[in-house]
């Protein structure tokens, strides 16, 4: 059986020995064998760093997410060859849906992210401009440029094509090479992810390199440039975030770790209704998907203590009509545990477990499989325990990663809480209820011991996900056991790929930093009006001044009468003087923007395709008839789209009035086409 490829340094590595086998979870045959051997990690770092850094730099925040979403189009077109390999690692058809259109779905994700929420350029501002001077001449501001070295992802065995995934969306959107090192007891299947990646030629080169097998010296080649994302136990993460080198140059760490994650079942809930039935249908299926091998999995089942025997019996009967075994046989709901090694880590953990409770369901040791031989598979039943004393401690602190979970006792919101929070950190829990009083006093005491919670009701579950399903648009990850760290949550997990650095200087100076036009900068005023212009003639700076416009008391009222906004402070002088705010009546906030519509617009066919919305705007200053407004537009951002014959026009509007005072500020956001389609 051949030894499973690395692809590093811009080449497929294969291992100088004949390296460790991993075997078929269903069907204990060798799959294939798996060694880092001869495998040069130094090498491999600086070739990111010196290949794939640049390439990657050299595309804008859009191009980069175009590449994700060819990607995902590509991946999607081998799904099938990837769910039967998945097979191999115990998983149903189902389960492998669950990871591999998972993963792909992420890619998909933050490559709609990428292109909606950040710029078409190198680099992302962060906030407003900061004045830092009375008059004018120095201002600071916050700039995000992706950092210099790689993205280092230990994955873990329960999910190979979304665990890797996950983590690189953002890393390449972020303009920051990857590094993939599964875990072994699944390598073979990311493996052939990333054969089908480097296949495509879709990516720069560098961006993406995969060592399998043992991790050697990998971390004593970190810089401070690098980073590490680790998904896997507590135990390991501990090692990992306290080697020399991640501490001695400040490495960015990020630890996705064990979690004893929680389900509550409101006090509203009854046997006969439906928030009872979401519960158990919830907790059935975290326990049996992927075979209970999921991070996110409900490990603790709290429930108020006078529901405790109708949960049991609701669940176990559920549990009876899960079928166990070859995930190839349609009639089979759960498939195998990755490894025999992981199997006997869940009756080892299970036996902890049994200290405090007694069985409802299944047996560890014993279970019916169908279509396969249960001693050369790993497989295992669900295993549902009851634990009547909810303060005992194994079932706070013992973790079987597999099919097995307890159901706990609660009597109020306060108590579940605090058992909640005996998990040290979690990665997710869930609150299914009814009554929102409860939900609410549940989430926030709990909030600050989770990095998720879902509230599911009946309304919810028309659409909800799922307690365990992780989206890339939330962020994923837990304080404290979770391992205190965070993935995806969408633009989030891109700039935790970057530096944020506190520029400062002169507007003009900062203006010509950044590529836009920041307040204070030069302004380019010419007799060209900038809406005839093409997006490509277009540049930062390029400004229209519009007015002076008189308003007077009719413009205030035929607005008024216009619109149906007849609030006092228009239409009454006296209530208007009564208002702290006003001298007398005054103008409509929305008549002022419609007013400056008017003095900076072109009004024949040109570039300028549409207005398509405003931001940030602020009414500063009232403004009463017989005052006089000025407004002046200046092109402030220009974003070419990749895949469209226009692109986005951010202008700065300021309007003022005859004494130079702003009476209002915001963008106009604009669609202009490009000269050159």
């Amino acid at each position: 059986m051949a030894p499973l490829r690395s692809y590093v340094a811009g080449s497929w590595h294969v291992p100088r020995d004949e390296g460790a086998p991993l075997l078929d979870a269903v069907t204990g045959q060798e799959v294939a064998r798996i060694s880092s051997a001869g495998v040069d990690f130094g090498a491999a770092l600086a070739y990111g760093r010196g290949v794939g850094g640049p390439a990657l730099r050299e595309l804008t925040f859009h191009q980069r997410a175009a590449l994700l979403k060819a990607l995902a189009s590509h991946l999607r077109e081998h799904r099938e060859e990837l769910y039967e390999l998945s097979a191999r690692t115990g998983a149903t058809l189902g389960d492998s849906k669950f990871d591999v259109d998972g993963g792909i779905g992420v890619l998909f994700s933050y490559s709609s992210k990428g292109r909606r929420e950040l710029p078409n350029a190198t680099v992302h501002l962060d906030g407003a401009v900061e004045p830092l001077g009375k008059g004018g001449s120095f201002a600071g501001l916050h700039l995000y440029t992706p950092l210099r070295g790689v993205a280092v992802q230990i994955n873990a065995f329960n999910f190979p094509v979304w665990g890797p995934l996950e983590k690189f969306a953002p890393a390449f959107v972020a303009g920051v090479p990857s590094l993939v090192k599964p875990a072994s007891q699944t390598a073979y299947l990311t493996a052939r992810l990333v054969e089908l990646i480097v296949e495509s030629g879709i990516l720069p080169e560098g961006a993406l390199q995969l060592a399998c097998g043992a991790p050697g010296d990998l971390l004593d080649h970190l810089t401070e440039q690098d980073l590490v994302a680790f998904t896997g136990s507590a135990a390991t993460a501990q090692k990992l975030r306290t080697h020399p080198s991640i501490t001695g140059r400040s490495v960015r760490f990020n630890a996705e770790a064990d979690s004893l994650n929680c389900s509550v079942l409101g006090p509203d809930a009854t046997p006969d209704g439906e928030v009872f039935e979401l519960f158990v249908k919830q907790l059935v299926t975290e326990m049996t998907v992927k075979a209970g091998q999921k991070c996110t999995a409900i490990r603790r089942a709290f429930v108020p203590a006078h529901l405790m025997d109708a949960v049991a019996e609701a669940a176990a009967a559920r549990l009876a009509r899960v079928k166990v075994g070859n995930p190839a046989n349609p009639e089979v709901r759960m498939g195998a545990l990755a490894s025999l090694g992981q199997r006997e880590e869940v009756r080892r953990s299970l036996k902890a477990l049994m200290q405090a409770g007694t069985t409802v369901y299944g047996d560890a040791e014993r279970v019916e499989v169908v279509d396969a031989d249960p001693e050369r598979g790993a497989f295992v039943s669900p295993v549902l325990l009851r634990v009547d004393d909810a303060g005992l401690a194994e079932p706070h602190e013992v973790e079987a990663f597999g099919p097995v979970s307890s159901l706990l006792p609660y009597g109020s919101a306060a108590e579940v809480v605090e058992l909640a929070a005996r998990g040290q950190g979690s990665l997710v829990g869930s609150v299914v209820t009814g009554d929102p009083d409860f939900a609410r006093e549940v989430v926030l005491g709990a909030a600050p011991w989770h990095g998720r919670l879902l509230v599911l009701d009946p309304e919810a579950a028309k659409e909800s996900t799922g307690h365990g399903s992780p989206l890339p648009m939330l962020v994923h990850g837990g304080p404290g056991r979770a391992g205190g760290g965070e993935e995806m949550g969408g633009v989030r997990g891109v700039l935790h790929h970057m530096q944020r650095t506190a520029v400062q200087g002169s507007p003009d100076m900062l203006a010509r930093v950044t590529g836009r036009w920041v307040p204070g900068a030069g302004r380019s005023v010419t007799d060209e009006h900038p809406f005839r212009k093409h997006l490509e003639d277009l540049r930062p700076g390029d400004t229209v001044v519009g007015g002076p416009r008189p308003v007077s008391l009719a413009d205030v009222e035929h607005f008024a009468e216009f619109t149906g906004d007849t609030f006092y402070a228009h239409m009454d002088e006296e209530a208007a003087r009564a208002n702290p705010f006003f001298d007398g009546r005054v103008a409509h906030g929305y008549l002022i923007v419609s007013l400056a519509a008017g003095l900076f617009v072109h009004p024949d066919p040109g570039p300028v395709l549409a207005n398509y919305g405003l931001e940030n705007l602020r009414f500063l200053t009232p403004v009463y008839p017989g005052d006089e407004l000025t407004v002046t537009l200046t092109a402030k951002q220009i974003d070419p789209r990749e895949d469209a014959a226009y692109g986005e026009v951010r202008w700065d509007a300021d309007v003022t009035k005859q004494d130079g005072s702003s009476v209002a500020r915001y963008d106009v956001l604009t669609l202009v086409a490009k000269r050159v389609p």
